[in-house]
């Protein structure tokens, strides 16, 4: 009886329907395996990628905003280049003033404009007159600059406002 029993699991183990079952539930996992690790390869590259794009968009904003603190430094010495320009009319000042001002718009810097209407996002008020019109620039104090579209000192100026009768 013992030797019955053991043919019986030898004929089980070695029949042909399980080893077709067994090879193809193999295949399965091997195929089911190998898309997860193409996934992850997949996934992996998008991110290595995405992180490749983002340090070189950090580091270009770096770059783009490195000399802030120096410009920032430098709006003093461009005010009094135009005080001095306002007394005298020297031709070497005039060309410095000049130069300074070419090399600072090639690093991005440019004056905000204070024609029109006040914008408090790019302008102070540092004075109001009663006037009919709310809210229009009358005249500047002192400009204003954007570095690379940031506002770095936001210009200063006398607005207009409409003042409301306390007699009536």
């Amino acid at each position: 009886m013992k030797k019955d029993k053991i043919d019986k699991n030898k004929i089980e183990k070695n029949s042909p329907s399980d080893n077709g079952i067994k090879e193809d539930k193999i295949e399965n996992d091997g195929k089911r395996k190998e898309k997860d690790y193409f996934g992850r390869i997949q996934r992996l590259q998008a991110e290595f990628d995405n992180f490749r794009k983002r340090t070189e968009r950090e580091r270009l904003e770096i770059l783009r905003n490195a000399n802030e603190d120096l410009i920032i430094k430098l709006l003093g010495v461009l005010d009094n280049f135009e005080l001095a320009l306002k007394h005298i009319n020297d031709k070497g000042v005039n060309m410095i003033y000049s130069e300074l001002c070419s090399i600072l718009e090639k690093e991005g810097l440019k004056t905000i404009k204070t024609e029109g209407k006040f914008d408090p996002r790019i302008h102070e008020a540092l004075v109001q007159e009663a006037k009919k019109e709310d809210e229009k620039i009358l005249e500047e104090i002192q400009k204003g600059y954007t570095l690379n579209d940031k506002v770095i000192r936001a210009s200063k100026v006398k607005i207009s406002k409409v003042m409301e009768n306390k007699n009536e």
